[in-house]
């Protein structure tokens, strides 16, 4: 598979207290000097002048730390060389202006009052809000290239292969197990959805104050720390003792493929996804294709937990859910800032519609390029949603709906984020920055504060459905999990009916523990909207 980073090389103006994960790091240092020899380097591009912009090749490669060795995105040698501070800082600032898709609400800083340029590359972004009062831009993040890459291509981090989800994230806390990333897991029995956490390493998770142990013990820095976890499972009353050892764990973003006869004999397909990385292209034709042979009358998708990826993948999955209607029509338009309304300033491609992918792209296995994808021909779908819904699985949501397909919502709001990137790397650090929103064939492409299931506001990003909380007292694929349940009352009966459950809800993202908002939270990769160039 090729490596889907961009080293910035742009056509037009520029040539081209809390659990959680701890907030993206750069790549490269943020300390003056470097290993060439040279000292003192002097900034290239002369004096800042407010909006005076000079073209982002000026300072591409200019590193406060040069790389050694090949560099994967292109294959060849790094072409880091000897930079400084305001360099790279210059480099984010031409880069926002030419490609932010807010780029006229950035207050225009001196880049030479920002020793960081990770603090610098945080006030490139808009602050204005949602109608809702949210944040418009919550997307603004970077990550070390090499983990970037790492986690983009095979869904590799760090870890126990466990996703908790923060039922409550101050005193007193609450943290359950909400899905084991591989299906088949070798860790131990008392590991599953709705376990709850007690301890960690010693310390009370409901109301110790040893934040700093807690967040270690459960999210791991490092291959190989051992961390022991008292943990309650799920359905017993009595509290065990687990050791748990972190190492490379790879996601396996597609689970509990079934299909399930309703009382009037319909056939009803589900399955889990939770990530749209590349390896999911091929579990997903394997998965669509069982259930195809099945002949399947409805399918429930359950996107509670998927907060985006590869907007081709979400293309591809329409287009096997869809099938025949889908075919030559556009699956999502990308609308780009003012100064772009052709060319994607980008890839210097004119700005053509993602299609509904008839075939495989092979963005993991160069064996399925070119592969007929299986499909349903559904005329509608039904998907579980969470707040964690995110980004490129709602735009399987909106894309199905602007070819007619149906979609029936049962969860809770989504996300809200219609905007996608090209991840960039410059120096080492990967910068994920808003560049484009997308739009359906039909237009619409303004849900930025969610969809919302039965939703009261009369636009189009009410859905028909009906909102039903999370229920960790059943695993992910029972026929009993209220929102499965949901789900199969509502193919029944065409209503949710009376589904009981305790259950917690869910909303936004959360990256620490002493945050309020309650979420599972995931890596970069696999929390928003990502282009393959």
């Amino acid at each position: 598979m090729g490596i889907h980073l961009h080293k910035l090389a742009l056509v037009g103006a520029i040539a081209l207290g809390a659990f959680g994960l701890a907030a993206c790091g750069s790549g490269s240092s943020d300390s003056e000097g470097g290993a060439t020899g040279v000292e003192n380097p002097t900034p290239v591009g002369g004096s800042w002048e407010k909006g005076n912009f000079l073209p982002v090749s000026t300072f591409t490669d200019r590193c406060v730390s040069p790389r050694s060795g090949t560099d994967p995105i292109t294959g060849s040698a790094y072409a880091d060389v000897l930079g400084t501070r305001q360099d790279e800082n210059n480099w984010l600032r031409s880069m926002s202006n030419e490609l932010y898709l807010w780029y006229d609400e950035i207050e225009d800083k001196d880049p030479a009052r920002f020793d960081s340029s990770l603090t610098y590359f945080e006030e490139l972004r808009t602050f204005a809000l949602t109608p809702s009062g949210r944040e418009k831009d919550r997307f603004h993040f970077t990550e070390p290239t090499n983990e970037w890459l790492s986690q983009s291509e095979s869904g590799i981090y760090i870890g126990y292969g466990v996703q908790w989800a923060l039922i409550s994230s101050e005193p007193p806390r609450k943290a359950l197990v909400a899905y084991l990333d591989q299906e088949d897991s070798s860790l131990p029995d008392a590991i599953t959805r709705g376990a709850e956490v007690i301890s960690v390493d010693g310390v009370d998770l409901a109301n110790g104050s040893d934040v700093d142990t807690l967040n270690e013990g459960m999210w791991p820095a490092k291959s190989g720390e051992s961390h022991e976890f008292k943990i309650l499972p799920l359905g017993a009353s009595d509290p065990v003792t687990v050791t748990l050892v972190s190492a490379e764990v790879e996601s396996d973003p597609v689970q509990h493929v079934k299909v399930e006869t309703t009382d009037s004999d319909r056939k009803v397909g589900y399955m889990l996804f939770n990530d749209h990385i590349a390896k999911a292209e091929g579990e997903l034709i394997d998965a669509i294709t069982e259930l195809e042979s099945e002949g399947i009358d409805d399918l429930i998708l359950d996107l509670r937990y998927n907060g985006g990826g590869y907007l081709d993948i979400a293309a591809e999955l329409a287009y096997m859910i869809a099938g025949d209607n889908s075919v030559g029509q556009s699956f999502e338009h990308m609308q780009f800032n003012d100064q772009h309304p052709e060319i994607n300033p980008v890839t210097g491609a004119p700005l053509d519609p993602t299609p509904f992918h008839t075939s495989a792209l092979g963005l993991a296995d160069d064996s399925l390029k070119g592969y007929p994808l299986p499909t349903l021909n559904l005329p509608r779908l039904f998907v579980l949603t969470s707040g964690n819904t995110c980004s490129a699985s709602e735009a399987i949501i909106n894309g199905l709906r602007g070819v007619d397909v149906e979609v029936i919502q049962i969860g809770e709001t989504t996300c809200g984020k219609p905007y996608g990137f090209y991840p960039l790397d410059n120096c080492g650090t990967t910068y994920f920055t808003i560049q484009f929103s997308g739009a359906n064939a039909k237009g619409f492409g303004e849900y930025s504060d969610g969809f919302v299931p039965n939703g009261p506001f009369g636009t189009e990003a009410d859905l028909p459905g009906c909102e039903v909380d999370d229920d960790f007292d059943h695993l992910l694929g029972d026929v009993n999990e209220a929102r499965f349940a949901a789900a199969l009352n509502y193919i029944e009966g065409g209503d949710c009916g009376d589904v009981a459950v305790k259950a917690f809800a869910e909303f936004g993202t959360s990256n620490r523990l002493l945050e309020s908002n309650v979420s599972v939270p995931k890596e970069i990769s696999r929390s928003n909207r990502i282009m393959v160039r």
